[in-house]
């Protein structure tokens, strides 16, 4: 049952027509709805409230809306049911005209918890950050940076480049996938890491296993660097200033809305063009649908 509802918007997108309705169904239900702090919370639509009070979060916008929502609920123990207020993403259970009857389905428990690991970081005794997609580690100024990463205490490989990701199995068609790496298929685990233009040498992307832990000894350079969760800065490393990260994989970390029928991940990468077939492939497609219908002179 839904008492109390909060709310993470994005900061431009319209979204006139999914706040009315989020607001004749709390009204009609009897539910209090509340803004809850998230990254880039700079939009106003409702009083402000604390997530941990509220039975459910409701991201408005995209993936990127309803990944700062999860963020915000995996902390305070609160699913998150994303809402695309334009195309469908990963993350996003329903479209804004499907609002209403997602609302009535969660408020009468007719829902499914999609459980979302997280990638936990820990840096030279400072707290433990966590990211629900990918942990960046990239230069600062116009120097590389230097790593030595290691797999359980194995060495696997030191490089010198702009950087590297690590994603868990939901980060890595974001952007280990842009950098070249892997995607892990539903129902994969691990962890994703994926050097950034590493200078020479052999520096494939790795796939380590959900239960390993990942060592990366930073060297900085004379540019510095910065260390990015989920796309949001969470330190700068100084120039000649080296760092140990230690990246484990935390299951069951945020709790996503699932409704049934979403899209199948692989779909949606298709669809969304993120995934593209070889141009040989789409030549042949073109061919085949000009022999089954022929221009007539």
């Amino acid at each position: 049952m839904v008492t109390r509802l909060g709310l993470v918007v994005h900061p431009r997108r319209e979204l006139t027509g999914a706040l009315d309705a989020i607001r004749r169904w709390s009204d009609e239900n009897g539910v209090h709805v509340v803004q809850v702090p998230a990254h880039g919370q700079d939009r106003s639509v409702a009083e402000p409230g604390d997530p941990a009070t509220c039975d459910l979060i409701v991201a408005l916008g995209g993936d990127g809306t309803t990944l700062a929502a999860l963020r915000t609920g995996a902390a305070a123990g609160v699913p998150v049911m994303g809402v695309a207020c334009g195309s469908l993403g990963a993350l996003t259970a329903v479209t804004a005209d499907d609002i209403d009857d997602a609302l009535e389905r969660v408020g009468a428990g007719d829902w499914m918890p999609r459980a979302l690991p997280a990638l936990a970081v820990d840096s030279g005794g400072a707290a433990t950050l966590t990211g629900v997609n990918d942990l960046v580690v990239v230069r600062q100024g116009a120097s590389q940076v230097s790593a030595d990463v290691r797999v359980d205490g194995e060495l696997f490989i030191r490089f010198a480049g702009d950087g590297l990701v690590v994603a868990t199995p939901l980060g890595s068609s974001a952007y280990t996938l842009a950098a070249g790496g892997p995607v892990l298929a539903p129902g994969g685990s691990g962890l994703v890491l994926t050097p950034l233009a590493p200078h020479g040498g052999c520096c494939p992307p790795l796939v380590a296993a959900g239960e390993s832990r990942l060592t990366i000894a930073l060297e900085p350079g004379h540019g510095g660097a910065r260390i990015e969760l989920d796309g949001q800065i969470q330190d700068r490393v100084e120039p000649h200033a080296p760092r140990t990260l230690a990246v484990t994989l935390r299951e069951r970390h945020a709790t996503l809305v699932a409704l049934g029928g979403e899209e199948p991940l692989l779909a949606g990468l298709r669809r969304r063009q993120v995934i593209i077939d070889s141009p040989r492939m789409l030549a042949r497609d073109a061919r085949e649908a000009m022999s089954r219908n022929p221009v007539s002179g």
